[in-house]
């Protein structure tokens, strides 16, 4: 994850967006989607993304009539049926793209990606390279828009029949959705009439006949009585021809025969082949959509232009799809129910700081070289940034990500096997990236990667299935390295794709040492033979002395039986490399993990190291976070469906070796943001039964100088919000929490017995929460830390409420806080209202005399006060010295803590007022600081010269050091 660790360190405000994907929308936008009229309408697939040169044709007005071929009332209703149905059917947003705002929409918001023209002669050639350097435009040939498809060639001919193609990921969905919303809006008048395919569906029709008019009659019933006058639509007619790559066409005549009628019933295929060869409706436009692998089942003599869909080859493009995409208005989600909503000023940040990183570091815009990368980058950021609706993982992310681009496709529809796309991905991807997390890497060079690819291949098959894979998909998952020092590498196109397929790999039991693969085979082998051979010998030895033969065959029955504990001794070696990787102590200095992925995208500089880290070693510690985020059962549910099945035994194994790995090494005290990480494995595993198991032996929840953005609130609260058993302590000082923070962390607060929430800017919105918290009956908290928080007397007054009527709390710290005599007042009002509060620390808060003893006054008085903090106040001598009085006169009262001295003595609570100066230094004005300290030392000069007790001075004189110690290192003259 170090894509930008070269460029300054910049902040980020959070509140960023909403929520990404649901498990109730899983179904494959493309699958059926020339089913506009038929029952429950699926949702669709934002493979690819905007255009921004216009609309796929002129932008002129919609035109009223529909020309010369549908000028009849009844053709005219039923066309325009036809459009509103289209445009309603291919306007639905999955769950993924309405994350960018209730007012996005394809229609209004679109980037067109570039699209270059080719020649046969370039389909043809061979490559000579791994197939991953992105062609740019030709000289003299400038990029293609969508209006001009269908332009004449260079040589003045009509142009009928168009072939768009793109590897993965390069946008071929979303651009036909596009220009079928165009034509639905009036903004294509070159047609008439428009009638998408998606060959998948033509596909799983196979052999069944039926003709091209029942065809578009079960698709689309608007049109059914204006079928008749298809024929005579010419070239006004458009036919869009989606995913070409999942039919197989025979174009030889003993294997398609010739069919001009559109009426005649034939094989799905054979009706595409016909109209290809424009022996079927010869006037008709055709539209192809493809995968490079497939281009050549259509004969070139067919085609009048070839199209290359490249993505998004220019940065200036990348920007404005983020511009447009991340400034929509927010959806809010937030945690429980409190919202929070990017502001715009925030947006601009982020698109801002994403531009840069565009700018100045190009491994990450050759990345963002394939629209679908775009839109991961704009999902990722959206889960960093912004409170996550309940089951909203990384790693579910990334597995609809790969379900958004792999569902359904098949890697070669042509081989028998049906092998899916995304399995042979992990089979051949996952290995590289395994082998670069085990060997710490993620620089590949071209050995590496045909290694990886060629493993194995034996057949002609095989050799022609990785033909496909290369030519369609590798470039998807490898780019060419663009760093200076690594020219002529490969890295995968985002860092945490590497680590996501290792998880993988892993999961799906794809890494097998060589004693598993031939071992497994013996077994079962062994087994079988061993239980039908000691059948007959037990039989035979009935009538034979043979006694000796039944047992020693029976002991063949134990082989499978010893395979499966090597299987289960590999499973925890898996599970114990997981956990070292996740507890490495090399690591420790580092960011947590989403902050890593965070700086990684926007451009700031990357995790820290330890210092006597080799510079070039890599960080994984997203891997054992998919290993997790992978076993839950969400994640391998949609990985069935991309042909991947984790076994629901293979995942419980997996996970009781990781727990009992966890279980040993998880109870060591970790840094806080290894605490974090080891908390976010458990949210991406989502199983609350094994991390309440886990997390038994967690009693202190230290956090503190971790930045708790909405998501990590809402991680810590998912995963330790529901526990029973209480917390000791749970610090999440100096973290920049908010008011939604803390609501989001109630469920982790009301765990708690101690909470630190120092140095977090909390204002008075913030102690409306505190008082919630306090007046729970749940709350079993002794002890409230908030100091150094910009409270003020507004604050302090939700807090008394809470105080009235908690029964638990007996230690508040109020440091520094800025309540002043208005504040002080409050509490002296309202203390007698709490009955159990035993320490009191209002040090540092500006209060003057009158209010601190008023307090001074009510503590006295309290039953159960025994401590008060007044030191650092704005008091004259004889306040000190009153104050000093009042709490030697008092009777069983509570101790007043105003100064260094007591009397002619040293206090007892010195050090702990020392202490507290010391560990605030950072965050205090150093001048007031300063006066204060020099009227101690002027109290503890006055007690030492009114002392003769030469032990009483000898402790003075100590305690003087100290305090001239400080002076000095605040700039003092230190006397």
């Amino acid at each position: 994850m170090r894509w930008g660790r070269h460029l300054p360190r910049t902040s980020w405000g959070s509140g960023l967006g909403a929520a990404l994907q649901s498990a109730d929308e899983r179904i494959p936008f493309l699958i059926h989607w020339s089913w506009p009229l038929k029952g429950k309408l699926p949702l669709g697939l934002p493979r690819a993304f905007i255009r921004h040169r216009g609309s796929s044709a002129g932008s002129g007005p919609p035109s009223r009539s529909h020309g010369q071929l549908f000028q009849g009332i009844s053709a005219c209703e039923a066309v325009q049926r036809h459009r509103q149905n289209l445009a309603e059917w291919f306007s639905r947003l999955p769950r993924e793209e309405r994350q960018f705002g209730p007012t996005f929409a394809l229609d209004t918001v679109h980037v067109d990606p570039v699209i270059r023209e080719s020649t046969p002669d370039e389909l043809l050639r061979p490559p000579t390279q791994l197939a991953l350097e992105h062609q740019h435009p030709v000289a003299g040939l400038p990029p293609l828009a969508l209006s001009q498809l269908f332009d004449p060639d260079a040589c003045g001919r009509r142009v009928q029949t168009v072939v768009l193609y793109g590897t993965v990921g390069t946008g071929k969905s979303t651009l036909v959705r596009k220009m079928v919303l165009d034509w639905c809006y009036g903004r294509l008048p070159a047609f008439e009439l428009l009638i998408p395919f998606s060959c998948e569906d033509l596909s799983s029709l196979g052999s069944a006949p039926a003709s091209l008019c029942q065809l578009v009659a079960q698709r689309y019933t608007s049109l059914k009585e204006s079928l008749p006058l298809m024929a005579a639509a010419g070239s006004r007619l458009l036919f869009v021809l989606h995913g070409l790559e999942r039919l197989n066409l025979d174009f030889r005549l003993a294997g398609t025969g010739l069919c001009s009628d559109p009426e005649e019933p034939e094989a799905p295929a054979a009706i595409v082949v016909n109209l290809l060869r424009k022996y079927m409706l010869p006037e008709a436009s055709i539209l192809v959509t493809t995968r490079p692998s497939a281009i050549g089942r259509i004969p070139s003599k067919y085609v009048g232009r070839y199209g290359e869909i490249c993505g998004f080859s220019d940065t200036n493009l990348q920007k404005l799809y983020f511009q447009l995409r991340l400034n929509q208005p927010d959806c809010g989600y937030g945690a429980g129910s409190a919202g929070v909503s990017a502001t715009p000023a925030q947006r601009d940040s982020l698109v801002q700081m994403l531009s840069r990183n565009l700018e100045g570091h190009h491994q990450i815009a050759a990345a963002c070289f394939l629209p679908s990368y775009c839109w991961l980058v704009c999902a990722t950021l959206h889960f960093l940034h912004a409170p996550t609706p309940p089951g909203q993982t990384l790693t579910s992310i990334y597995t609809s990500f790969l379900r958004l681009n792999f569902s359904g496709e098949m890697l070669d529809s042509t081989d028998p096997s049906k092998l899916s796309l995304m399995a042979y991905a992990a089979r051949t991807m996952g290995k590289l990236a395994y082998e670069g997390v085990a060997s710490r890497k993620t620089y590949f060079s071209e050995e590496d990667v045909r290694g990886c690819l060629e493993a194995g291949l034996k057949t002609e098959e095989e050799f022609q299935l990785l033909h496909v894979f290369r030519r369609d998909a590798l470039r998807f998952f490898l780019a060419p390295c663009v760093e200076q020092d690594h020219r002529g590498t490969f890295v995968f196109t985002v860092p945490a794709m590497q680590e996501y397929l290792a998880a993988l790999y892993i999961v799906l039991g794809l890494r097998k040492t060589t004693l598993q693969r031939v071992g497994k085979e013996v077994a079962e082998l062994v087994g079988r033979v061993g239980e039908d051979v000691s059948l007959v010998l037990g039989i035979v030895a009935k009538l034979l002395p043979l006694r000796a033969l039944p047992l020693l065959f029976n002991l063949l029955k134990v082989v499978p039986r010893v395979f499966g504990r090597i299987v289960g001794k590999s499973r925890e070696a898996v599970a114990q490399a997981m956990v070292l990787e996740m507890f490495r102590e090399e690591d420790y200095y580092n960011d947590d993990v989403l902050d890593q992925m965070g700086a990684s995208i926007l451009g700031v500089e990357g995790p820290r190291r330890h210092p006597d880290e080799p510079p070039d070693d890599e960080v994984f510690e997203l891997f054992p976070m998919f290993m997790g985020g992978l076993l839950s059962a969400h994640n391998r549910a949609v990985l069935a469906q991309l042909g991947c099945p984790i076994k629901t035994l293979d995942a419980l194994e997996n996970a009781q070796a990781i727990k009992k790995k966890l279980g040993k090494l998880g109870r060591q005290v970790l840094p806080p943001s290894e605490l974090l990480d080891h908390l976010f494995f458990h949210y991406e595993f989502q199983n609350q039964r094994f991390s309440a198991e886990v997390l038994s032996s967690l009693h202190q929840l230290n956090l503190a100088g971790v930045r708790m953005t909405p998501l990590k609130c809402a991680v810590v609260a998912a995963v330790l919000g529901s526990g029973g058993r209480a917390l000791d302590e749970v610090n999440l000082a100096s973290c920049q929490l908010d008011p939604a923070g803390l609501h989001t962390l109630m469920p982790v607060f009301l765990r708690a017995r101690k909470l630190g929430l120092q140095l977090n800017s909390l204002g008075p919105e913030a102690c409306g929460v505190l008082r919630d918290l306090l007046l729970h009956d749940q709350c079993q908290m002794t002890t409230l830390r908030l100091s150094n928080n910009p409270l003020t007397a507004a604050g302090v007054a939700l807090l008394v409420e809470g105080l009235a009527g908690n029964s638990s709390l007996t230690h508040l710290s109020l440091l520094h806080t800025g309540l002043g005599d208005e504040g002080l007042q409050l509490l002296a009002a309202q203390l007698d209202r709490n009955r159990q509060l035993q320490e009191l620390n209002v040090a540092y808060n500006g209060a003057g005399d009158t209010a601190a003893l008023a307090l001074a006054q009510a503590a006295r008085d309290h039953p159960s006060l025994e401590l008060l903090h007044l030191y650092f106040n704005e008091l004259s001598s004889e306040g000190r010295q009153a104050l000093r009085d009042l709490g030697g006169t008092a009777k069983g009262g509570a101790r007043v803590v105003v100064s260094l001295t007591e009397g002619s003595a040293v206090s007892e609570y010195w050090s702990v007022i020392l202490s507290e100066v010391q560990r605030n230094l950072n965050s205090w004005d150093w001048g007031r600081v300063r006066c204060h300290l020099d009227l101690l030392l002027r109290d503890l000069e006055d007690s030492r010269g009114a002392t003769l007790n030469p032990w009483r001075k000898a402790q003075l004189l100590r305690v003087e050091g100290e305090v001239r110690a400080l002076l000095e290192q605040l700039g003092g003259p230190g006397s």
